[in-house]
């Protein structure tokens, strides 16, 4: 993505555009890599012996694990000093990927301690580990150990758990805030290098830090939530199994943010109440303080949004997200949408408007069937007042449809953009993750520029 300019607010019509902050990507990788790396440093500076390969290296790679697994409770705090300009997407894609590194790192260690053993007998090298897995003194490891590996399964399993999102985002963080306290305990315990006081310092600030995260996220932010509360304004269907939920402020301002963002909802719950769920804002700056979302019915809470009641209460944690045209340099945006992936899209197109854009926009917009359209009538009026041509897509027309007929396939999506040349361009995609990954390879085979290509989203392969 384009570099992004330091955090401001805009004067925008009736509202105001708020820019993501954040430190830029390179120092982010910078800093994750030197903390990562730096409790081996102060180990190699006590000056120790140099033990069996085996053991300096698991020594080392359960440190470097250990620093990434309190680095995690940073990664997942929702901190724009973080994902501003990277994108929380991107932030939650690496907090995955390296679950996957720290499993590895600590399920090897107790290994490498035993395998200087297997040769000449193997069974030698069992007895250790039954022996280190037996001992009292180690048991804190052994839990922390085993808390790991079940912490990692459930959240590969997550979506295939028979219990519901809410228990087991309070399973997820009690199990996190277990690991760290014991592994910090057995680190200070036994650990070879850990009796330096330096290092032994190290480790008690990054726990502290983690646990610090952790309350940053229950406790301070559902504090700050209560004292600036919502209230649903209106609840009306503006397509078929969509619905537009629209909040205000009960009291105080609204929130700043940029066309394209989201928030996390809280519809009628406690502001400390785990049940919120990540929504894109469909209303436009200018629209403030009415912030609206567009959500589709699906699953336990969406199942039911038709049925909010005006007047109820709402809490908002955001804004959040990258997927923004504001503080971007384009001659041009092409706007590629499928489903209720329009939203955003929809609040960027209603924040033009009020702006006067004045580069031409094109709208690709995919369906299954027609009555899903979101804001036709809008986007029809719309194209009166922008430079702003649009593409239907329906993979199930109705008899007599003049649009286009399938899926937003290579051909379907290259014929839409022949017109378009040149890597000036932004290029904005939002939808169902196949759809997604379809139209971002057809761009790249295009040639269009990865950095000049914007999307958002939180399910991966």
């Amino acid at each position: 993505m384009q570099k992004q300019p330091p955090a401001e607010t805009t004067a925008s019509g009736a509202g105001e555009t708020r820019l993501p902050s954040g430190l830029p990507p390179l120092m982010l990788f910078a800093f994750y890599g030197l903390l990562c790396l730096f409790p081996v440093f102060l180990a190699l500076l006590q000056g120790h012996p140099a033990r069996n390969i085996f053991r300096e290296l698991s020594s080392g790679l359960v440190m470097v694990g250990y620093v990434m697994t309190l680095l995690q409770f940073v990664l997942s705090g929702r901190f724009e000093w973080i994902s501003g300009r990277i994108g929380i997407d991107r932030t939650m894609r690496f907090h995955q990927v390296t679950a996957w590194a720290i499993l590895a790192f600590v399920l090897v260690h107790p290994f490498l301690y035993a395998a200087p053993r297997l040769y000449p007998e193997p069974m030698d090298a069992v007895n250790s580990l039954q022996r280190m897995f037996a001992s009292p003194n180690l048991r804190s490891g052994v839990i922390a150990w085993y808390l790991m590996i079940l912490i990692v399964l459930l959240g590969v399993f997550r979506d295939r758990l028979p219990f519901r999102y809410e228990l087991w985002r309070l399973s997820h963080g009690l199990f996190a805030i277990a690991i760290a306290l014991f592994g910090t305990a057995h680190t200070l315990r036994v650990g070879t290098y850990s009796a330096d006081p330096w290092l032994a310092g190290f480790w008690i600030v990054a726990t502290a830090v983690a646990v610090a995260a952790m309350l940053h996220i229950y406790l301070l932010k559902p504090l700050l939530k209560r004292s600036a509360p919502y209230r649903v304004v209106s609840n009306r269907k503006v397509a078929d199994r969509m619905w537009e939920v629209a909040v205000e402020p009960d009291g105080g301002p609204a929130m700043a943010y940029a066309a394209g963002q989201f928030v996390w909802l809280n519809l009628g719950h406690s502001a400390f109440s785990l049940t919120e769920h990540p929504f894109s804002i469909s209303s436009a700056p200018a629209e403030r303080p009415r912030i609206a979302f567009t959500i589709k019915e699906s699953g336990d809470f969406t199942g039911h949004i038709g049925d909010i009641a005006v007047g109820t209460r709402a809490y908002l944690d955001g804004p959040h997200g990258n997927f923004i045209l504001a503080g971007r340099e384009a001659k041009g945006a092409v706007l590629i949408a499928g489903g209720v992936g329009f939203a955003p899209i929809m609040g960027i197109l209603r924040q033009l408007k009020t702006e006067r854009y004045p580069h031409p926009l094109r709208l690709i917009y995919g369906n299954r069937v027609e009555s899903q359209i979101l804001y036709r009538d809008e986007i029809e009026a719309l194209k009166k007042e922008l430079d702003l041509q649009v593409h239907y897509v329906l993979s199930e027309p109705p008899p007599g449809w003049a649009g286009i007929v399938g899926e937003l396939s290579a051909d379907r999506l290259n014929a839409c953009l022949d017109a378009i040349g040149g890597g000036d361009w932004l290029y904005f995609v939002c939808g169902p993750a196949p759809m997604m990954n379809s139209v971002e390879r057809t761009l790249l085979d295009r040639g269009v520029p990865r950095g000049r290509i914007v999307s958002e989203r939180f399910k991966y392969d």
